[in-house]
């Protein structure tokens, strides 16, 4: 009997104490304030990440403007990068004076945040190396979607970049995939202007000076045509010679990557143009350590 008697007077302590928080002037003031708060630290934290998406995005939209603007694709990744970057810290920042209103010991939370985040670091470090590595990548614009590169043995033209890999694909069709935390030497063929080489033979029994002369006639013609060329091809003379026949090369300066293109439209023309003048010579030789950028 007294123990009954006893639960039910503890029972309707509880109750009463209940009814007084509920109906109590002081608590319904708390709350108030408490949600005002709330309400306020909500709406400067969506406000801060719009006016500075848009600051972002009228930097880039002014940068856009100028003639020698970078890929755009490289600008865009940024924008977004940065847009991203900024919601998440002002509403991290949020969320934790949100915490801190209902009396949350937000310390706390970020120590049990800290030891939890070192060791996830510790399993993934891989992936936060891959992740820093790709943000370097776009950030100071090494290689961009487009250009043709040769990282490690991978060597093709880069299809995407992302803040985790990048895929680069051959002229055969492979896609190679890989980690941005494994990449460490890069070669671009593409920011700068390309050589083409292409060595021509020609007999003794034809007349090498008279040759000579038609190859410079014909290179004048030709780099008038053809916008891939940075200025005029040029016959640089004699690189060997045989018992039979001398060898000479030319040399022009290209637009990156079109140095392939650019010695295959000197080879083929030439020799029509010679054969017209009624000369016969083998096919000229495109040199293939012409891959390197000048």
């Amino acid at each position: 009997m007294d123990l009954a008697k006893n639960e039910d007077t503890s029972l309707k302590e509880q109750a009463e104490k209940v009814e007084k928080f509920l109906f109590s002037q002081e608590t319904w003031e708390t709350l108030g304030t408490i949600a005002i708060r709330v309400l306020v630290i909500v709406v400067l934290a969506a406000i801060v990440v719009r006016v500075g998406k848009l600051v972002i995005r009228r930097v880039f939209k002014v940068k856009m403007k100028v003639p020698l603007r970078q890929s755009e694709r490289r600008e865009q990744t940024l924008m977004k990068l940065l847009e991203n970057t900024l919601a998440y810290v002002v509403y991290f920042s949020a969320i934790m004076a949100v915490l801190a209103e209902f009396k949350i010991d937000v310390r706390g939370l970020l120590a049990g945040a800290g030891v939890l985040g070192l060791a996830v670091g510790f399993g993934a470090q891989s992936l936060v190396k891959d992740v820093i590595t790709g943000f370097f990548i776009i950030f100071e614009n090494q290689f961009s979607v487009g250009d043709y590169v040769k990282i490690d043995t991978a060597e093709g033209i880069v299809e995407e970049i992302g803040l985790r890999t990048t895929k680069i694909k051959s002229f055969t069709g492979e896609v190679s995939i890989l980690p941005n935390g494994t990449i460490s030497r890069v070669v671009n063929y593409s920011k700068e202007n390309s050589l083409a080489i292409v060595d021509v033979t020609i007999p003794f029994e034809v007349g090498v000076e008279k040759t000579e002369k038609l190859i410079e006639n014909y290179l004048i013609s030709l780099g008038k045509k053809n916008d891939d060329f940075i200025n005029n091809p040029k016959l640089i003379g004699a690189q060997n010679f045989t018992e039979t026949e001398a060898v000479v090369r030319i040399i022009a300066e290209t637009k990156p990557m079109r140095h392939f293109d650019s010695a295959r439209t000197i080879g083929i023309g030439l020799k029509k143009y010679l054969e017209q003048e009624g000369i016969e010579i083998p096919y000229p030789t495109l040199v293939t350590k012409s891959f390197s950028n000048v």
